[in-house]
């Protein structure tokens, strides 16, 4: 299956050579790009893309209202975005993760790491650049420990998978350091996903720092 690919950077030369990365790729097509948010959000909606490449300074409408209305909970027929920018600052990060983003990478952070972005987000799975990733849960959540909204309690099982997830660890590795197989991981963050009422494993990572679910060093 090809992956649909939309493009969103106010910069010609930028979106260029993200459109040059992507469609190196046998199974992703490029079908628009946009200079602006406005422009996005209507291509989105007309083109119907897998997934948007959104930037967040952008004329018009900003990256973090356009991922709101693509991704966000009110979305009519959303689109998986993953945000790609220049500036991991947190009043960047944390709305564009709330409004349903389903990534966040830095440009600098290579075209490996683009492309796995977006394969992580068509699959329902997500991805952010480690550089930042602790960073900035910690830094969001280090203040205060919220107990949230939840749909339903997390089992204890649940909430041990939760905070492995929100340590930027992957279904094996999860599997791995709890004797159980990727495949049982996998269904126990279906669930907790539900229960949280969050879109995808970053929505969990978010939730699990504020609910004081992460206890191992990277949250000291």
């Amino acid at each position: 299956m090809t992956i649909r690919l939309l493009i969103a950077d106010d910069q010609e030369m930028v979106r260029r050579g993200i459109r040059r990365i992507l469609e190196q790729q046998p199974d992703m097509e490029v079908v628009g790009e946009a200079a602006d948010g406005e422009t996005a959000v209507e291509l989105a909606r007309r083109l119907r893309p897998d997934v948007a490449l959104v930037d967040i300074r952008m004329p018009r409408m900003d990256g973090l209202e356009v991922t709101r209305r693509l991704a966000g909970p009110g979305a009519a027929v959303p689109v998986k975005v993953v945000v790609v920018t220049t500036f991991d600052l947190d009043e960047y990060v944390y709305p564009a993760l709330r409004n349903g983003a389903s990534g966040f990478l830095l440009k600098r952070s290579g075209p490996t790491l683009l492309v796995e972005g977006v394969r992580a987000a068509m699959v329902g799975d997500s991805l952010i650049s480690p550089s930042i990733t602790v960073r900035l849960l910690r830094h969001i959540t280090g203040k205060r420990r919220e107990s949230g909204t939840v749909v339903e309690p997390l089992t204890e099982r649940e909430i041990e998978i939760a905070g492995r997830v929100a340590e930027g660890k992957t279904n094996a590795d999860i599997a791995a350091e709890l004797f159980i197989s990727p495949g049982t991981v996998k269904t126990h963050v279906a669930s907790i996903q539900r229960k949280l009422g969050v879109r995808n494993r970053v929505g969990i990572a978010v939730r699990a720092w504020e609910m004081g679910y992460v206890t191992g060093p990277s949250a000291d």
